[in-house]
């Protein structure tokens, strides 16, 4: 009985093992894909949103006229279907009736369009438009 246990715990090490080594490729996959591709790489970003000079969406108000504002902005703006998914997915920070637009989006015309949509909604006081302009 003993030799037929070592075979079963022998077996689920090698199965464990083979299932492991599969993961850590996959896992790995993105990750060398990622490094190879400029347009991939947020370093930039990143290291400018650690600052203090730029607004991040943790910088929301949480008083209720802000979220109202915020949310009313984002139903608009997923409702255009005409927006890329980039211009659906911006960020949109407000602080006291004042309304940060951040992202990339793919024209100035659709920049433009955002920043429209924001002006127009209820309790908006001033549109700060930060969105960036990507190439096709």
């Amino acid at each position: 009985m003993s030799a037929r246990l070592s075979l079963i715990m022998f077996t689920l090490t090698v199965g464990l093992n083979m299932m492991a080594g599969t993961v850590r490729a996959e896992q790995n996959a993105p990750i060398y894909l990622a490094a190879g591709d400029p347009a991939l790489d947020n370093t930039g970003r990143n290291v400018r949103d650690k600052g203090d000079a730029t607004l991040t969406p943790e910088d929301q108000m949480e008083n209720e006229s802000d979220i109202t504002i915020t949310a009313t902005i984002r139903q608009a703006v997923v409702k255009d279907e005409s927006l890329s998914v980039n211009a659906q997915n911006i960020k949109i920070i407000t602080r006291n009736g004042v309304v940060t637009l951040r992202g990339p989006v793919k024209s100035e015309a659709e920049s433009m369009k955002l920043q429209q949509i924001a002006k127009q909604t209820p309790g908006v006081v001033q549109v700060d438009n930060q969105l960036e302009n990507i190439a096709p």
